[in-house]
């Protein structure tokens, strides 16, 4: 018999919840805090990079929000580009969350019904 299938909130909190996910997210956060650190004290040292590793972070994603811009409408805000990290960091997270859930799948799980070969 064929899984129901689920709403979207119930496939984000599925692939979104899980450790690898959220570790990601959580480094996400780290970096964005420690970037918004590092910057306080403006007029102390060079801060220019610290603002590129969040996007490297959540890269490939952000970088669309940032370097190829045309198919924003021409009244976009100037801030456009600092959406890109959080969606980035959205779509990167799902991906991961998926992942891990389809790695997770075949090892053995209570509700499988399988168990590991031993080898």
């Amino acid at each position: 018999m064929a899984d129901a299938p689920r709403s979207l909130p119930q496939n984000l909190r599925h692939y979104l919840v899980n450790p690898a996910a959220l570790g990601y997210l959580g480094l996400v956060l780290a970096v964005c805090a420690w970037v918004a650190v590092a910057t306080l004290p403006v007029g102390q040292g060079d801060f220019n990079f610290a603002v590129v590793w969040p996007f490297f972070v959540t890269a490939p994603t952000s970088f669309m929000f940032v370097g190829y811009t045309d198919w924003l409408p021409a009244w976009a805000p100037v801030w456009t580009p600092l959406i890109g990290v959080p969606v980035g960091a959205a779509v990167q997270a799902f991906v991961i969350g998926a992942l891990y859930r389809s790695l997770r799948k075949g090892k053995g799980s209570p509700n499988s019904g399988t168990s590991p070969s031993a080898a």
